[in-house]
């Protein structure tokens, strides 16, 4: 977690992040990001408006310290301080929220931050608290939680896999993570001149094996190359990752690195 707070966090965060901040509400959360000049995407995250003059990044996969130090650089005269949140605790469950809904999130007894991570018929919520008895992190639902997230099309990039892909080559599109209308923040212009050129020739794809699937291999046809994963997670009972792929490809992805697939449809209902 990273918190952004001050007069000009909400000012700093427009400026700097890939969705319309300005517009969301205290309460609200969205998915957004971050991107290098060239518009590929440094990191992925959820923001929440905790107050007017308070946001959280939600950060899965970036390395927080970095990201932090990164982000700090661009402050400037703003009037904002960027720092990591590392006491707070992050607890999950496959179940239904306490109150948060959709992408309004809810404050419960004792402080903890809820938010409805799932979908009406895949329910999911995640809880942000200070608490110091959480337990032991339970390996197997930590890798159903990844899983879960890779087949709605929400990436989990690695390190190896930022700065490399623009938004609309992950599919954010499906998450309602960017926005090509809120004006000016890095990478816009090429966001932008893809959207409205009709440009995006490749997109996610998932895909399903028997065993776990390498992040960076080699997506194939079972002749020709078609792409690569850029995200992996795995469960007892099967591999799953999400590819970047032509989306105008004439036949399906049938091996990763010498492990067969199979394209499985991705699951809608995450965006927010």
């Amino acid at each position: 977690m990273i918190e952004l707070d001050g007069a000009d966090a909400t000012a700093f965060a427009q400026a700097q992040f890939m969705n319309d901040v300005a517009a969301l509400e205290p309460g609200g959360w969205q998915w957004n990001g971050w991107l290098t000049p060239k518009g590929r995407v440094i990191a992925l995250f959820a923001l929440l408006r905790i107050a007017p003059g308070t946001l959280w990044m939600l950060v899965p996969d970036a390395d927080i310290g970095p990201l932090s130090d990164a982000l700090r650089r661009f402050v400037f005269r703003s009037k904002v301080a960027i720092r990591p949140r590392p006491g707070l605790v992050a607890t999950a469950s496959f179940a239904k929220p306490v109150q948060a809904s959709g992408a309004t999130l809810a404050v419960l007894d004792g402080g903890t931050v809820e938010l409805d991570a799932g979908t009406p018929s895949r329910p999911r919520a995640l809880r942000l608290s200070s608490q110091s008895d959480h337990g032991p992190v339970d390996a197997e639902l930590e890798a159903a939680w990844a899983a879960a997230d890779l087949e709605h099309g929400l990436p989990r990039l690695p390190s190896s896999q930022a700065e490399q892909w623009t938004p609309q080559q992950l599919s954010l599109e499906r998450l309602d993570a960017f926005s090509v209308r809120k004006g000016c923040y890095p990478g816009q212009e090429i966001v932008a001149r893809t959207h409205f050129l009709g440009k995006a020739k490749r997109g996610l794809v998932l895909l399903e094996s028997a065993a776990a699937l390498p992040v960076g291999a080699q997506v194939t046809n079972g002749t020709d190359a078609l792409g690569s994963v850029v995200a992996s997670a795995a469960t007892p009972s099967r591999g799953l990752a999400l590819a970047v792929v032509p989306l105008d490809r004439q036949q399906p992805a049938a091996q990763v690195d010498g492990i067969d697939v199979r394209e499985a449809p991705l699951l809608d209902g995450l965006q927010r």
